[in-house]
């Protein structure tokens, strides 16, 4: 399954047409403080992190992504910052100062609007197959799941015509030994069970 972007309103997933747009996707960072600043930035109301949530780089400034090495990384102690947010959660958050305040700060739930809860429900984090809200994502992800049914059944042509190709090979190579005496009944039945000419009672 592709991985989503589990930002605030983001359809971001990782397919090659997000790779093609040079986005890219970052898991959660594993020490607590970053990862917990990292999940309030979502203002998600008790949205805990798993081991295969990730965010997309729209969600950094250009300066907190290095591109410098082949696999596009998030800086150290880079947070994400750009978001969509409905206007009532744009309100500017004053940043804490003292230890105490900020530890007191990742320890504490995000709390989300009643408004919020009625209007918007919780992302499924742990399932990137749940169906979007909005049509145009629902839109784009039929049709990236059409354009994988045309080319398995592209697939499927070829691997029947290989078959097939097979088949009259192994049928010609009995007909040419049969005629030519040099077969035994064994190795003949066999021949003509690979050529499809009898199936397996």
């Amino acid at each position: 399954m592709p991985d989503s972007c589990v930002a605030w309103g983001c359809k971001n997933r990782r397919t090659t047409q997000t790779k093609s747009r040079g986005i890219t996707f970052h898991k959660f960072p594993k020490g607590k403080a970053l990862r917990r600043q990292w999940e309030i930035a979502l203002k998600w109301e008790g949205f805990s992190a798993s081991n295969s949530s990730v965010l997309c780089s729209e969600h950094f400034r250009e300066q907190d992504l290095d591109r410098t090495g082949q696999t596009v990384r998030i800086r150290d102690g880079a947070k994400p910052s750009v978001f969509t947010f409905p206007a009532h959660l744009q309100k500017p958050v004053s940043a804490r100062t003292t230890k105490t305040s900020r530890r007191a700060e990742e320890s504490l739930p995000v709390e989300r609007p009643l408004q919020v809860q009625q209007t918007k429900p919780l992302p499924n984090i742990d399932h990137s197959y749940a169906l979007p809200a909005d049509p145009t994502g629902l839109k784009a992800r039929l049709s990236e799941a059409l354009a994988r049914v045309e080319s398995l059944e592209r697939d499927m042509r070829n691997v029947k015509k290989r078959e097939l190709r097979a088949k009259n090979i192994v049928l010609s190579l009995l007909e040419d030994l049969s005629g030519k005496n040099v077969i035994n009944e064994e190795l003949e039945h066999k021949l003509n069970f690979y050529s499809g000419k009898m199936k397996i009672q």
